[in-house]
């Protein structure tokens, strides 16, 4: 099939079946689109749609981004996860404000010097909204050039990515750069899918290598594995008169710029930490939670103590119920803090 065929079966099916009643096709613009393309990265379109929506509403444009609260932005991003994500998207709107006159530069190479966007979402954002021909390589786009080229091994490889950037540059047509880039994102979304494709379904069935040899299971090749490891902690729940005691995280590592009780690798490491301030230890403990990230899975357990009296000397700040939902908060801390203060409820009822 000639890149001119393929072009043209690709926008044909984009006509007849893509996708375009998402919220940031609307009113289109590169932040617009920008924002979503971040989100987007590694997160379910179901998922994506109300928090956007949510992050528009507060954050209309990037100069009132880049002159928001990190602690506001974080807030809003928070249950999406990767937050890295949200803090660059929050450091780029700042540089595009300093370096830009806050207009979202039309340049690739400016573009993905702004912190989080690399090739595939710089090319991406200036080809929807501008038409510029330039080529993508997200995940979808991955599978079905892999699938349709027979190129094998994993994406991940360098000299397999290097493979299909060089197919993707090959079919980017000219014209109707932005529907072409959209509809090889849907492609792989709705119907070049990772299980069950629907192949019969699919514009260039009749020319794709796995479709033809029946080896659609073996593209793209899987990444190697390697063991998932478990990582354990303890998380002190200090509270004092219906405040609990909460710590900003720093901005690299996980759960960055947001705010968690304090963690502690041993029950030792604990321990020691109370004694600095002069509180008492306690092994009052609630079952054991889990949280996986991309790289590990991390086993913590609450430690539970209440205050009788104040201490000024404690690094962090106090909270209350009702002041937790102005904070950003990972979405286990969320649940942990909503569970712990349930209980109490109901205790205090009982009593």
């Amino acid at each position: 099939m000639k890149p001119e065929e393929f072009q043209l079966a690709i926008l044909q099916w984009f006509d007849r079946s893509g996708r375009k009643d998402f919220p940031w096709q609307k009113a289109i613009d590169h932040y617009r689109v920008w924002v979503s393309e971040i989100m987007l990265q590694q997160t379910q379109v179901a998922t994506v749609i109300p928090y956007f929506e949510r992050f528009m509403q507060s954050f209309p444009s990037i100069l009132h981004l880049a002159r928001a609260d990190i602690d506001q932005v974080l807030q809003h991003w928070a249950g999406l996860g990767y937050y890295a994500r949200g803090r660059n998207l929050y450091k780029a709107a700042q540089l595009i404000v300093e370096r830009h006159a806050g207009q979202f530069p039309r340049d690739l190479e400016a573009v993905c010097a702004l912190p989080g966007i690399g090739r595939s979402t710089a090319s991406a954002i200036l080809s929807i909204v501008d038409g510029q021909a330039l080529p993508i390589l997200d995940g979808n786009v991955k599978r079905v050039l892999a699938r349709f080229a027979g190129i094998s091994g994993w994406p991940g490889d360098k000299k397999i990515e290097t493979k299909l950037w060089q197919l993707a540059e090959e079919l980017m047509p000219a014209k109707r750069a932005g529907d072409y880039t959209q509809a090889m994102m849907d492609l792989g979304a709705t119907t070049c899918t990772r299980t069950k494709p629907l192949c019969s379904l699919c514009p260039i069935n009749d020319s794709c290598h796995a479709f033809k040899t029946n080896s659609i299971g073996e593209f793209p090749g899987k990444k190697p594995a390697k063991a998932y490891p478990q990582k354990s902690a303890y998380c002190l729940v200090l509270s004092y008169q219906g405040e609990i005691l909460l710590e900003r995280r720093p901005n690299k590592g996980i759960w960055g710029g947001l705010w968690v009780p304090p963690f502690f690798e041993t029950l030792a490491e604990l321990e020691t930490w109370l004694k600095q301030f002069g509180l008492p230890f306690t092994k009052k403990m609630t079952a054991t939670r889990s949280h996986k990230f991309s790289h590990y899975e991390l086993l913590f357990s609450p430690v539970l103590l209440e205050l009788t009296e104040n201490t000024d000397q404690l690094n962090g700040a106090w909270y209350d119920k009702d002041s937790l939902n102005q904070l950003g908060l990972p979405a286990p801390i969320k649940i942990l803090l909503r569970d712990y203060y349930e209980q109490n409820d109901s205790l205090q009822e009982v009593r």
